[in-house]
């Protein structure tokens, strides 16, 4: 039930993003353009999931003592800004802004089989694995390896 449930939400999601248009990297980029064509649509479908997501997340988190798929709710417990979060925000933002694409809107463009989509989503698997690269290579000096960062 667990997996058929998140298969939905990502089936929405999905759809959301194809029916919204925000699958087209010009969209993207023209909301990103302030000084040019700019392009307002994007602002429109995120005060748009905002406005139905803020009274859904209050409703259902103070209504219900777990969801109906889960054991409990998995919500953040981090609310610190650390240099790590900083740096994933940079990076993504300047991956978002160059190709137009967020890795969700990327993966809702992979039946395409359009290059830029694939070399995109390729992008972001060989970030993962760098990534976790990195970390272990990290974790196994003998620095302590700060959790925050």
């Amino acid at each position: 039930m667990h997996l058929l449930s998140a298969l939905i939400a990502g089936t929405l999601f999905g759809l959301g993003l194809a029916i919204s248009g925000m699958t087209q990297p010009g969209k993207v980029i023209g909301f990103l353009d302030v000084t040019g064509a700019w392009d307002p649509s994007l602002a429109f479908v995120m005060a748009t999931a905002l406005a139905i997501f803020g009274p859904t997340y209050f409703f259902v988190t103070r209504r219900r003592q777990k969801p109906v798929v889960a054991a409990a709710f998995d919500l953040p417990t981090k609310t610190q800004i650390t240099p790590r979060l900083v740096a994933g925000g940079v990076v993504f933002g300047a991956g978002w802004g160059l190709a137009g694409f967020c890795p969700g809107t990327a993966v809702t463009s992979l039946p395409t089989g359009e290059l830029s989509v694939l070399a995109m989503v390729g992008g972001v698997f060989v970030g993962i694995l760098l990534t976790w690269g990195v970390q272990s290579a990290v974790q196994h000096e003998d620095v302590p390896v700060r959790a925050d960062f």
